[in-house]
């Protein structure tokens, strides 16, 4: 059973990330399939992350899953709270029976240095010690993973990271990055959990 990472937030929230290594036989003969996947390895992410949420709470209802207008799937009467993510060959999910939740996966590519100035403010970089000369390419990912799991976390569309998220006050040894939501005026703290080649990171309210 690949389940690469595991946690237990409190009594009502739980994560997972799972490296696929199965067939879609696998998946297919648990997770009914929502939406019309047509390429294989997408669909084969799209189905370990639905797995994964009966694998996180086994009463989880698929049966019950739509997607809204912005795809962010949901159950209607909010039983549960969820979101998944998916890259490479890992899928993650992170379901709540009471609490608001996004998570977002990424592996860590030379891509997200090209891409700073369209998700990170100027103040932003600075804070955070973002150079020119030699990218720190681990943290810029946390920084993305970490502003796309706020937009999961809001679930209605029409973010401008650059202008709606502001990230601050960043704390290694707890792995945490607060953040304002200005959409909201919302304060969230941001989790992440570095790995080899991924990052992963979550926020609950």
């Amino acid at each position: 059973m690949p389940v690469f990472f595991q946690q237990q937030i409190n009594e009502t929230t739980r994560l997972g990330v799972w490296k696929i290594e199965e067939t879609e036989e696998f998946f297919k003969g648990n997770v009914p399939v929502h939406r019309d996947v047509t390429h294989p390895h997408k669909r084969l992410q799209h189905l370990a992350g639905r797995f994964l949420l009966q694998f996180l709470f086994p009463d989880f209802p698929y049966e019950l899953i739509q997607v809204a207008d912005t795809r962010k799937p949901f159950l209607k009467d909010e039983q549960y709270h969820f979101s998944i993510s998916h890259c490479g060959d890992y899928a993650a999910a992170i379901v709540s029976k009471d609490k608001r939740v996004g998570i977002d996966v990424e592996l860590v590519t030379e891509k997200i240095s090209r891409i700073k100035d369209k998700y990170l403010h100027e103040d932003e970089q600075v804070l955070f010690g973002i150079t020119e000369t030699a990218p720190d390419l681990q943290l810029l990912t946390v920084l993305w993973s970490a502003k796309e799991s706020v937009f999961k976390w809001y679930g209605n569309g029409n973010v401008d990271f650059k202008k709606h998220i502001q990230l601050f006050n960043a704390r290694k040894e707890k792995q945490t990055i607060d953040c304002f939501f200005s959409k909201t005026e919302s304060e969230l703290v941001i989790h992440y959990r570095l790995f080899e080649e991924l990052v992963l990171a979550w926020g609950i309210s």
